[in-house]
């Protein structure tokens, strides 16, 4: 039976971070594939502007191309909105039937778990839940427990590395023209600095009204 990882975000833009845990997750969960879930607009971050979806998938497509296992799915943005984690699992249920279904999240949006839309409904729709347990983290896994009594039957540990790099620090180092080029791979380089995205300039404007359009 097909192990697939379920490694969801905006990926604003996707980073070497990203890479990283995504393949220590492969790596230390056994997993077949790793379906990069690109988020069209999480409903947590409304309030915030996120570069249009095409813009988003052309770079995952960018950053993954070169791993085999890795693969972007896009099914987040072909059904309407608000874009729940328990909707999009019951649509991969029925996609992946014989697939063993594997969560992937950091250990800090774990500690935010209770407050997720229908928390208790992930879990029964998943077989598994992969948490990058980073250095310095904590979580109160018997208050979790108190209130979820399935979970650590699902929980699988990952020991993901301390890195301290965030698409929000990428962005913002390329809008006020910082260094940023060794956050990323190559290819994801390259299209940021040929479509001049992140920059405060027109041509980005443009580019955000062309994908609107």
């Amino acid at each position: 039976m097909e192990r697939l990882g379920i490694f969801g975000g905006t990926f604003d833009p996707p980073h070497l971070g990203h890479m990283i845990l995504a393949a220590e997750a492969a790596d230390q969960l056994s997993l077949d594939r790793v379906l990069w879930m690109l988020s069209p607009a999480p409903p947590h971050k409304l309030h915030q502007r996120i570069t249009p979806f095409n813009c988003r998938a052309e770079l995952v497509r960018a950053c993954i191309q070169h791993e085999p296992k890795f693969e972007l799915s896009l099914i987040e943005n072909e059904r309407p909105g608000p874009h729940f984690t328990s909707d999009t699992l019951l649509c991969l249920r029925e996609k992946f039937a014989n697939s063993t279904i594997v969560l992937l999240t950091g250990s800090d949006s774990m500690n935010d778990f209770y407050d997720w839309h229908e928390p208790q409904l992930i879990l029964d729709r998943i077989d598994e839940m992969g948490v990058m347990n980073r250095p310095g983290d904590k979580i109160d896994w018997i208050h979790m427990e108190s209130v979820f009594p399935n979970i650590m039957q699902k929980i699988r540990l990952i020991d993901a590395p301390l890195l301290e790099i965030s698409s929000t620090e990428i962005r913002e180092r390329i809008a006020s023209n910082h260094h940023y080029r060794y956050y990323l791979n190559e290819e994801v380089f390259r299209m940021i600095e040929t479509n001049h995205y992140y920059q405060k300039t027109q041509s980005f404007l443009e580019t955000l009204k062309s994908d609107a359009d």
